[in-house]
Order: structure tokens, then sequence, then C-alpha cells
């Protein structure tokens, strides 16, 4: 483990033979944040006592579960210790959503997701950066500072969940949690060079996530591998009483099979558009001629109201998020500016501690939701998304899997797009669609560009086709080794 971590299922079976503790893992972890975070910047919060506590009580259960010669009932991820995006409540620790209007903010619950891996034995060693309230594509709008990419600190993780990406690629946790809302989870994976998975839209409850487009967040995995991404998404997926938007749908087994004979993957048009960098274009179709080695077909389709996805997704998301963030005044959690008034307190607060990608896409939203406007702005851009959802499902008529880039271009500068927002919105394009589809996307590394800076492709399945994603690209990652490549310590 000089830089990297073992797989999930190999630290899995390292520990239930006593060849590593849960104590040594989690000093190597904190070890590793100590050395390494204060260049990245991935943490905003670790809890060092209470995993070193948690680790001490794995070691003990795995060691009584020795002796008896009981270990295969473990709990699948007992004494291994997981970061989890600060946009996610966890009872006892700070949430932020990388806000200063919510500083201060310690939940009294703990969200469905990170309480299923709590209950498999997962230990949460602490809270990573985020865009605030997971609104951006780099993690630089975090009011608690930029994070940075493990391959070049001199560029963005990408984001929002750029601090779970980075914990991942720079060998801080063997895995993180985070969430998507137009490719959050996605995109930072592919600047990273590590996997990342978008579950369909209800396959994760979305309980305890502090929300920013409610018809959009989805709850992700950030991880080394496809088989990694199965083993946690396992473990999270299924019904939820309280959220009424989870599936009653069980858990299937999503550990997937080597064999993409028969599979079909669809090129779809409007996503190789001119503008494309060159490497990254050119590593994606080296990645297609793997998967026809092992079996795949590859065939043109075409997902003809793409064009509209952007506006769409801006008028959305937007509109969502000016009616979710309501919510935060400074009267009941968080911060507080001090007033003469209750309106005085609404307006200050509000003005002093939300930033500005915030504040700009809470007027977007509330214009577009105003009398007057709702019809001709929100409205319409719901009746398109019907319109692009009616592409993915003829698009899966005729191919079993999707395949795109996930960005236009490898990771860029820090500082390179702030001045220039809709530049920025722009590198969530090719992601954008899936959470709009309500599908399941994927990010699996796929090689590097000349500034040895990682590039990803995306594959995208039909509503809760999590299983053939997995499978594809595990088998992927089977014949090549671009997911175990790592930075330099």
């Amino acid at each position: 483990m000089d830089n990297g971590f073992p797989s999930l299922p190999a630290l899995q079976t390292a520990l239930r033979k006593g060849d590593l503790s849960s104590a040594e893992l989690v000093e190597t972890c904190l070890r590793r944040i100590e050395e390494r975070d204060e260049i990245l910047h991935a943490f905003l919060w670790v809890d060092a006592d209470g995993a070193r506590r948690a680790a001490r009580a794995a070691d003990a259960r795995l060691e009584e579960a020795r002796r008896a010669g009981e270990t295969e009932t473990l709990p699948p991820l007992l004494g291994i210790p997981l970061a989890v995006k600060d946009v996610l409540a966890v009872e006892g620790m700070p949430a932020t959503a990388g806000s200063r209007i919510l500083e201060g903010f310690v939940p009294p619950y703990t969200a469905t997701a990170v309480a299923r891996l709590q209950r498999a034995g997962a230990i949460v060693l602490g809270k990573t950066n985020t865009d605030e309230f997971a609104m951006g594509s780099s993690t630089e709008n975090s009011a608690y500072g930029v994070t940075r990419n493990p391959w070049n600190p001199a560029h963005v993780p990408g984001g929002s969940s750029g601090g779970s990406a980075a914990a991942v690629a720079g060998g801080l946790v063997p895995a993180a949690l985070g969430t998507d809302t137009g490719g959050s989870v996605r995109q930072p994976a592919s600047y990273c060079g590590i996997t990342g998975l978008k579950p369909t839209y209800g396959r994760v409850s979305r309980y305890g996530l502090i929300a920013y487009g409610s018809s959009l967040d989805t709850v992700g995995v950030l991880t080394r591998s496809a088989e990694d991404a199965a083993l946690l998404l396992s473990l999270m997926a299924g019904r939820d009483r309280r959220d009424a938007t989870s599936a009653a749908l069980p858990a299937p087994d999503f550990i997937p099979q080597d064999d993409l004979r028969g599979l079909r993957i669809g090129l779809p048009r409007e996503y190789f558009i001119e503008g494309i960098q060159a490497e990254v274009r050119e590593a994606i179709e080296a990645a297609l001629d793997v998967f026809v080695s092992l079996g795949a077909e590859v065939l043109p389709v075409s997902l003809p109201h793409t064009e509209y996805a952007l506006p769409v997704y801006y008028l959305i998301a937007p509109a969502e998020a000016s009616a979710n963030l309501a919510r935060f005044d400074g009267v009941r959690y968080g911060a507080r500016e001090p007033a003469d008034t209750m309106w005085e307190v609404f307006t200050r607060t509000r003005g002093a501690r939300f930033g500005a990608e915030v504040k700009r896409r809470i007027m977007l939203g509330t214009y577009a939701l105003s009398a007057g406007y709702y019809d001709a702005y929100y409205g319409q851009a719901q009746k398109v998304r019907t319109l692009i959802r009616r592409d993915f499902e003829a698009a899966f008529e005729k191919v079993d899997l999707l395949a795109s880039p996930v960005a236009p271009t490898t990771a860029f500068r820090i500082g390179e797009h702030t001045a220039d927002p809709l530049a920025m919105y722009l590198e969530d394009i090719f992601t954008i669609t899936a959470n709009l589809a309500g599908v399941p996307g994927l990010s699996v590394p796929v090689g590097f560009d000349g500034q040895g800076l990682p590039v990803g492709m995306q594959l995208m399945g039909p509503p809760f086709g999590e299983a053939s994603l997995l499978r594809a690209a595990h088998t992927y990652q089977g014949a090549t080794d671009w997911h175990r490549r790592l930075p330099k310590s």
C-alpha cells in the first residue's frame, strides 16, 4: 500500500485472515491525509478519534470471529474506512455542503446510503470537500477552499464531488461516496483517473442528502474499480421508507461477470462533436477497440434532442435549487447574521453566507418559476426533458449500453473557467442527459493525455441497468490497467 489500496474484496480477505488489521488500515489513511491533504485539500473534516475507536471495535470483532471460525458471516465492509462527501449527513459529524450558511451544523441523523454502509461495517473517516451545495464542476466553489487534482495540483479535480475523487485518486482512502446531479460523480472520476458510478434515479435513497435538484440528485460512489463500485452499490441500494422516490426493487448482486459476447454498445453521434480534445477522442476510440476485442459490438445511434440538454438542465436544476435552498434562512439551523428584524436576518444571512454561484443559480431558478415565466421556461423545459428521456428509451431498444466522452477535455487548470460561468457549465455537456433521463452512468479510466492527465469514458445504461454497466467496465478493466495507474505520491 505504498500509494494506493488493494480492492475492497482484497481488503476484506486480508482483514478476515488477520494479515491486516483495521487499526493499521485507518492509521495508513490518517498518515496519508496528514502528509498529502495540505496540498490536495480533499477533506473538510476528519474524525481521527472516532475512526480509531471504530477500528479497535472492528478488530475485536474480527479476532473473535477468527477464533470461532465464523469470518464468512461478518459484514462485508467490517473495518474498512471510507470518506463521505459533505452534502451527506452523518450523525455527529459537521455537514456544511461546502457553504458558510451551514457552518456549525451537526445533523442528528445519518443519510440512508451512509447508514447502510456503516451497518455493513464501514468506518466513516471524514467528510470531503465539495462545490457549495454541489453547484459546480471543479470544486472551486467551496467556501472552504479549492481541492486540487492528485495528478497535477495546478489542475482541478472536477466537481462537485472533487474532494471524494481526490481522496480516492490520491490514495487517502480506499473509496468514497459522492453525489451526482449533472455529472458530479462521473466528471471528477474522469479527471482523477478513477471509477465513478451514478446509479439510476431511485436506486439509492436520497434521505439525508442536502438537496440541490430533487428530481436529479443521486448518491454515487468513487472507487478504484468497477468491482469496488459494484460492492458498494449492492450494499446501498434498495427501498427506503423515508424516501418516497426510492424504487421498490430488491438490491441485486451487482458483482459482474467477465463476458461481453453479444453486448451492443451505441455511440450517440451528438456526443462526438467538434471541440472534443483530440487525446480524449483517441483514448475513447482505443477503449472501444478493446471492447470489440472482448466480444462487444459497436453501433451508431442518435439522441436527437441532446442539443437542448444544457439549457433544459440549467432551467430545471436552478428552479429546484431555488425551492430547496429557501429553507436556509439563518433561523432553524446553521449560521445566522444578527439583525433587528426577522426579514433582515433572512436577507443578511443569505446575502453574506451564500457564495456567488449559489446566488446565481437561485436567481436563475426563481426567475424561471416566477409568475408569467413559469410556462415559458420551467414548463417548457420539463416538456423537452420528456423528449430527451424518450430519446434514451428509443436508443436502448437498439443497443444495451451507450458510450461517450465524460467531458470534452481533461482536467483544466484552477482558475481557468472561474470568470466564465458558461464555459464551466459546458464541462457537463455529456453527463447532464443521464440525470435528466434518470438513467445510470459510469465513468471508467481509459488513458492519459500528453500532460499526464487522465481520460475517462462514460457508459450509460437503461434504467436500473447498473449490472450491465458494471459488467462491461469490470471486463474492460480486466483487460487493461488504466484503473491501476497511480499519481506520484
